[in-house]
């Protein structure tokens, strides 16, 4: 006998998780079918352990010759006793007796007619009946599961049927659930409280008050009395394990829904199924009367000595019944082949929609889907609906980020984030983060943090808890653009102080940086406008009412008339063009206050006129123009406030004698120009303290240099000096004092007179010994003596030793 657990093979029953893509009639077709086979397995069984036929010559025949049949031994019991009797008495005038052998046929003769006759007289439809409901069995198991094993289906629905079951397991499905379902529970209660509370104080009903506060507090005690749900704990694991889910749901999603391979296999083996339903009924029904009890068969009369044998096939009787009850399966089986039909070209199969799992989750954003990956979540629903509910957490970006959220508070602990604060340019106290997926919550459990800078943060939503840091007064967002939650932003408005934005263009440029009341420096990096031709794009400033320092670091071809918006309180205006020309500059007038003004890589060729109107300005920025020269350094004088003019990386070649008008001037810094002489008149600035001019190709300094006598900072490095003015060293206020990488061939004994001199470098002359008169330089340490080691070690041992005490 055959067993039935052979034929398992060949069914999706192998994989038992494939029963989630297996709709009721799917199932109940498979129950038949194994039925249908184990009727085939049945009946084949009976043709191999008993005998097929039994044969019996018939020893009348009629007188012309031919054979009588064996249709007389089909009457019933009282013609057959009558029949039996006329032979015995009269056989009739047409019917002669046959002699044969009297002793009968042996039993090799009698097998060879039962299988001579088996073969030649029984229907072949009684003979093959089981086989054919095997094969036919078999046919509808491979049809039904066919899509399950074919290469192009089967890959896609094993990794489907996984990620569902993974889906379905996860806690964070259940732990989203709850959570959007306690929002919105809470979201509910505020309305109706709400609501409540204003309806009773139009009733001036107190009574009604008193009421509605005990129910508040009475909810409040409730729910914090209630025991947190298991749901609500997800541990490091299971939060990776989550996110991994979310990008092969993702990948899966993009690879299925691009075709409909599942959806044409499905109805093709459906069709298929119909097909062999209609023709396996239309030919059993005709052949089923073929199988006949009793035979009459012919066998060569040469053989045996008798022509003709009345044979009776023994299992005709049961085949007979078994084909009708096969019948019967396959019509109940073929109906819902038919339903399945019906299902799947009258439903749009083809799309699937998540709103009313939208609804009742509360998760809004839940995309609706197509294709082949719309078709298995249909299959799905067939067996149950929760799958595709639990599986949409995976298609919610809102989910995704906040699973990213709760791992990014276990990887970036509070301690872990504490262990990278620093100190900034501006000494705050700073937490730099970098390209994170979004802003860990821990960042709030430090509230000493100063300054907060986010670097390529595509994610941050910065939360109400914000207010736990206190001592927050510095924002870095350097394209990481952010949102902003209510209560966020109205701290955030009254404590903001530094706001530092860098972007890629306007529309990056968050709306919440112009209600930022407190704010008292904002400095923008970025592209403001995408056409240089229509101006920045900047809306108004108006109600940065504290705004003191603005920085630019963008293409502008103009000052943003948004400037003029502030132009009452702002102090300093900085705007770094990167080598862009900047051609108009008329807003600057009216900027009536501005006491610092630097305009680096503006393309400039001469000082604008703008800026000889600004009557407070202190400090003076022109680096990386195009300067040549700075006649209209005369007409600064007007900015009688002036201390600080900044004409570094330039190519000016001379500097005016007019330049002592700038009376006021304390820091002056021409370096890296192509100055060749400095004019004497410069040195009546006497209140000059920072003077710069290094790369330059100055090949003398005036001897009236010695008239700075409040100068403490010198720089002609790198130029082509051979000498010093004796002049120099009478300026005693001298710190900084820097001669490297001239050609220079001695040093003058009279340093020595620079008492205050605490660095001073000779690297890169020609020099050939140091003086030892450095050694009265009583502020001046051995290592702050930049030179070569040779001359170094020329110094005597006692000097070096004073020195190096210091």
């Amino acid at each position: 006998m055959i067993p039935v657990n052979e034929f398992r093979s060949i069914t999706s029953e192998q994989n038992p998780q494939f029963r989630v893509l297996k709709p009721w009639w799917d199932v109940l077709s498979e129950y038949l079918g194994i039925t249908m086979l184990m009727i085939g397995v049945f009946g084949c069984t009976l043709q191999l352990t008993q005998d097929k036929i039994s044969c019996l010559p018939n020893r009348f025949t009629d007188l012309s010759g031919g054979d009588r049949d064996c249709s007389h031994l089909r009457q019933d019991k009282e013609n057959e006793s009558l029949w039996e009797f006329a032979i015995t008495k009269h056989l009739g005038p047409n019917v002669v007796e046959v002699f044969g052998r009297k002793n009968g046929l042996d039993i090799h003769q009698y097998e060879f007619v039962n299988h001579f006759c088996y073969e030649r007289a029984v229907h072949w439809y009684g003979k093959y009946f089981p086989y054919l409901v095997v094969i036919h069995s078999m046919i509808f198991m491979v049809a039904s599961s066919f899509w399950f094993k074919f290469p192009g289906t089967s890959s896609k629905i094993e990794l489907f049927v996984i990620i569902l079951g993974k889906c379905f397991d996860s806690p964070w499905t259940t732990r989203a659930i709850s959570e959007v379902y306690e929002e919105r529970r809470e979201e509910r209660m505020v309305v109706w409280r709400k609501n409540t509370m204003t309806k009773s104080a139009a009733d001036n009903n107190d009574d009604m008050v008193s009421l509605i506060r005990s129910s508040i507090k009475s909810s409040s005690e409730q729910k914090s009395a209630e025991p947190q749900p298991t749901a609500s704990l997800l541990d490091k694991k299971e939060g990776e394990q989550a996110k991994a889910l979310f990008e092969k749901v993702r990948k899966f999603r993009t690879h299925v829904e691009e075709a409909d391979l599942l959806y044409f296999m499905y109805v093709l083996q459906t069709v298929l199924k119909v097909f062999k339903f209609a023709l396996i009924t239309v030919y059993s029904i005709a052949l089923v009367p073929n199988i006949q009890i009793v035979v009459m068969c012919s066998v060569p009369p040469d053989l045996t000595g008798f022509s003709a044998f009345c044979c009776n096939y023994n299992k005709a009787h049961l085949f007979s019944k078994l084909a009708y009850c096969y019948i019967c399966f396959v019509g109940v089986y073929g109906l819902l082949c038919v339903y399945s039909l019906y299902w799947l070209f009258h439903r749009p199969l083809k799309e699937y929609s998540f709103e009313a799992v939208r609804l009742e989750t509360g998760i809004n954003d839940i995309p609706d889907v197509k294709n082949d990956f719309a078709f298995l979540l249909h299959l799905s629903d067939q067996y149950d609906a929760l799958y595709s509910k639990r599986f949409a957490v995976f298609l919610s970006e809102v989910s995704e980020c906040r699973l990213q959220q709760l791992n990014l508070n276990y990887e970036w602990t509070a301690d872990k984030l504490r262990a990278r604060l620093s100190r900034n340019a501006s000494e705050r106290l700073e937490l730099p983060l970098f390209l994170l997926p979004g802003l860990p919550d821990t960042v709030f459990e430090i509230p000493e943090v100063e300054s907060l800078k986010l670097e390529l943060i595509s994610n941050v939503t910065v939360p109400g808890t914000i207010s736990q840091l206190p001592a927050l007064q510095e924002i870095v967002l350097i394209h990481s653009p952010a949102k902003l939650q209510l209560a966020a932003l109205s701290h955030l408005r009254e404590n903001l102080k530094v706001l530092r934005l860098g972007f890629e263009g306007p529309e990056q440029v968050p709306l919440w940086m112009y209600t930022l009341q407190s704010l008292e420096e904002l400095h923008l990096s970025g592209a403001l406008s995408s056409e240089l031709s229509r101006g920045p794009a900047l809306d108004s400033l108006r109600e940065l009412k504290n705004l003191r320092v603005l920085t630019l670091r963008c293409k502008l071809t103009k000052i943003p008339p948004s400037v003029v918006d502030v132009s009452g309180q702002l102090l300093r205006l900085s705007v770094h063009n990167e080598g862009t020309r900047l051609q108009v500059y008329n807003s600057l007038k009216k900027l009536v206050n501005l006491s610092a003004l630097e305009l680096t890589g503006c393309g400039l060729e001469r000082i604008p006129s703008a800026v000889f109107s600004l009557s407070l300005l202190q400090e003076l920025d022109l680096r990386e123009n195009r300067l040549t020269t700075v006649e209209e350094v005369l007409s600064l004088q007007h900015c009688r406030r002036l201390t600080i003019l900044k004409l570094w990386h330039n190519d000016i070649s001379y500097i005016p004698e007019h330049i002592s008008k700038l009376r006021a001037l304390e820091v002056l810094d021409l370096s890296w120009n192509k100055i060749r002489s400095l004019p004497p008149r410069l040195c009546y600035c006497t209140k000059l303290r920072h003077l710069d001019l290094s790369h330059n190709q100055l090949a003398s300094l005036p001897a009236e240099i010695g008239i700075l006598q409040c100068l403490q900072f010198l720089s002609v490095a790198f130029n082509s000096l051979e000498s010093l003015p004796e002049e120099l060293f009478s300026c005693k206020r001298l710190k900084v004092l820097a001669l490297g990488n001239n050609s220079i061939s001695s040093l003058s004994p009279r340093v020595g007179n620079l008492a205050q001199l605490v660095r001073l470098e000779l690297r890169g002359n020609r020099l050939e010994s140091l003086p030892a008169e450095l050694a009265d330089c009583l502020s001046l340490r051995l290592a702050a003596v930049i030179v070569e080691d040779s001359l170094m070690d020329l110094l005597p041992p006692d000097v070096k030793h004073r020195m190096k005490q210091r």
